[in-house]
């Protein structure tokens, strides 16, 4: 049994999250570039989201 394949997705906000790999993606959210197994990608965002707030509040902050 093959094990079931996830892409790195990120919003507007900079947000991340993983999504299943070939349904459709929730409005609002755009493939990151990385796919690969559950743990994998959330291993990628682990490395990847270093500061959570959203774009909004990092700017406003700045």
């Amino acid at each position: 049994m093959s094990e079931e394949r996830f892409l790195v997705v990120r919003n507007d906000e900079e947000q991340y999250s993983i999504w299943p790999d070939g349904r459709e993606l929730p409005a609002g959210w755009h493939d990151a570039g990385f796919a690969g197994t559950r743990d994998e990608c959330l291993a990628h965002v682990d490395e990847v989201w270093t500061d959570m707030r959203p774009k909004s509040a990092r700017e406003v902050s700045s």
